[in-house]
């Protein structure tokens, strides 16, 4: 991308998004979108996104969020997974500016 100091470090969430959308639009590049089960493929997305200098997409499942808060929290009503995407989310946001990459 080159001018990640456009954005800041981190998740980026609303009006953010779109502005890099439009960004990566008018600049003609893509955003590569991961699909994320631990905080190991987190890591692993971050780290390859730094190494590109590219801003980069962390996605959860359905499944996979409830692998990323574990078993030992029920899956009834779907509070496995809701948690799991909060806390993937929460972590992510972390990770991202301790790498210093952009992710949404």
């Amino acid at each position: 991308m080159g001018d990640n100091k456009r954005f800041r470090a981190g998740v980026l969430f609303g009006d953010e998004v779109k502005e890099l959308l439009d960004y990566a639009k008018a600049n003609e590049f893509a955003l590569p979108a991961v699909s994320c089960i631990s905080t190991s493929t987190v890591n692993a997305t971050l780290a390859a996104a730094r190494e590109v200098n590219s801003p980069t997409m962390v996605q959860f499942s359905n499944g996979g969020a409830q692998f990323f808060i574990g078993k030992g929290v029920s899956k009834d009503k779907q509070l496995g997974p809701i948690m799991g995407g909060v806390a993937g989310a929460q972590y992510v946001d972390q990770a991202a500016k301790a790498y210093g990459v952009l992710s949404f």
